[in-house]
C-alpha cells in the first residue's frame, strides 16, 4: 500500500533480510523445477496466471511475535515487474467493463494508470491523502491500514472530479488488499458520490491473507466477491524450518 502489513526489516532475524534487490525480476515458470512448498526462508514465491513467480520477501507483523507477511512495495519494483502485473489487474478488470479507473493511494497510483490505459482509458481517478484548499469535508473519510495504526489518516477526493465518477461503471484498483481497512474507506467516500457510483469491482496485485473478507463483509455480503487478485499470499508463523502458510479459521 504499500507494504500493508509489514514491518521494516529485522536483520537479526535468520529468515528476514534486507529488501534491495526485492522486485527486480520475474523467475519464468521454466526455472522453478517443482511447485515450491513450505517452510520457506527470507521470500514468498507467490505464482503469477501465466505459471511464473515474482519472490515477496518476508517481513515480521508488528506487534505479533513468530508473524511474518510477504511483502510487495510497488515503487520499488521494477518496471518490468510493475508492468506485467498491471497486465495481469487489466485481464480481471477487462470483463467487468468499467467506464473509469479509481487509485487508492499511495501505491496504487503505480497500477491504476497502467490498467486504464490498457483498456483504452484517457485517465484514471485518483483519491488522495493530500488535501488541496479546495477540497471538501463532505468529500473526505478517515481511513486507518495496518501500517499507520495509531496516526490514521484522511482520504479525500477532488470535488472537481466528480463528473467522471457520477452514474459510472468504476473498477477500485489497488496494490493490495489485507485488512480490508483501506478499501472499506474509499467504499464509504465513493458512496458520497451525488448520483452513485457503480462499483462493479476491486482488483489488486495482492490478496493477502482473508482479515479483510470480513471487514468488506460488514460493509455488504457482495463485497468480497467483488475483489479480484493477480496472486494470493498467506500470512505466516515461524516454524523450526523457517515460515509456513497460517492456518485459515
Amino acid at each position: 500500500m504499500i507494504d500493508k502489513s509489514s514491518t521494516v526489516a529485522d536483520q537479526g532475524d535468520e529468515w528476514i533480510r534486507p529488501t534491495t534487490n526485492s522486485w527486480q525480476a520475474i523467475r519464468p515458470a521454466a526455472d522453478v523445477p517443482s511447485v515450491p512448498q513450505p517452510p520457506f526462508r527470507y521470500a514468498y514465491p507467490a505464482r503469477l496466471p501465466d505459471g511464473s513467480y515474482l519472490d515477496l520477501p518476508l517481513r515480521r507483523v508488528a506487534g505479533a511475535p513468530g508473524r511474518a507477511v510477504a511483502s510487495l512495495i510497488a515503487n520499488q519494483a521494477s518496471f518490468d515487474v510493475v508492468e506485467t502485473l498491471a497486465a495481469f489487474m487489466a485481464d480481471l478488470a477487462r470483463p467487468l467493463a468499467p467506464q473509469v479507473i479509481i487509485g487508492l493511494p499511495t501505491l496504487g497510483f503505480a497500477f491504476a494508470p497502467l490498467v486504464a490505459q490498457r483498456l483504452g482509458m484517457s485517465n484514471f481517478v485518483p483519491l488522495g491523502y493530500s488535501r488541496k484548499f479546495w477540497y471538501e469535508e463532505a468529500l473526505s473519510v478517515p481511513v486507518r491500514s495496518l501500517t499507520t495504526p495509531e496516526a490514521g489518516k484522511i482520504l479525500y477526493l477532488d470535488p472537481n472530479l466528480l463528473p467522471r465518477l457520477q452514474r459510472m461503471r468504476a473498477v477500485v484498483v489497488d496494490d493490495a488488499i489485507s485488512s480490508g481497512q483501506t478499501t472499506s474507506a474509499a467504499l464509504d467516500l465513493l458512496g458520497k458520490v451525488a448520483g452513485g457510483v457503480d462499483i462493479v469491482g476491486i482488483v489488486v496485485a495482492m490478496v493477502q491473507g482473508t482479515a479483510w473478507r470480513a471487514h468488506l463483509a460488514a460493509m455488504g455480503s457482495e463485497w468480497p466477491q467483488r475483489v479480484h487478485g493477480v496472486f494470493v499470499s498467506p500470512r505466516f508463523v515461524k516454524e523450526a524450518g523457517g515460515w509456513v502458510p497460517e492456518a485459515v479459521a
